[in-house]
């Protein structure tokens, strides 16, 4: 006999995979998640300020 098919499930199965597949081409598209952008920018401002602590006075007065 030949296997049962719910066509319910199998239309909902190719509508996840389409969905995933628009998901991962949509991120490969638009780079970073909003938290990594944050992540990347605060590591950024971290460096700046530590370089800038460390500069000698004479130095960041620009004489």
């Amino acid at each position: 006999m030949a296997q049962i098919i719910n066509l319910r499930t199998v239309k909902k199965q190719a509508a996840r995979a389409a969905a995933r597949t628009k998901g991962d081409e949509n991120a490969a598209k638009h780079g970073q998640t909003k938290a990594e952008r944050d992540l990347q920018k605060a590591r950024a401002e971290q460096a700046a300020r530590s370089l800038d602590a460390h500069l000698r006075q004479d130095l960041k007065d620009g004489d």
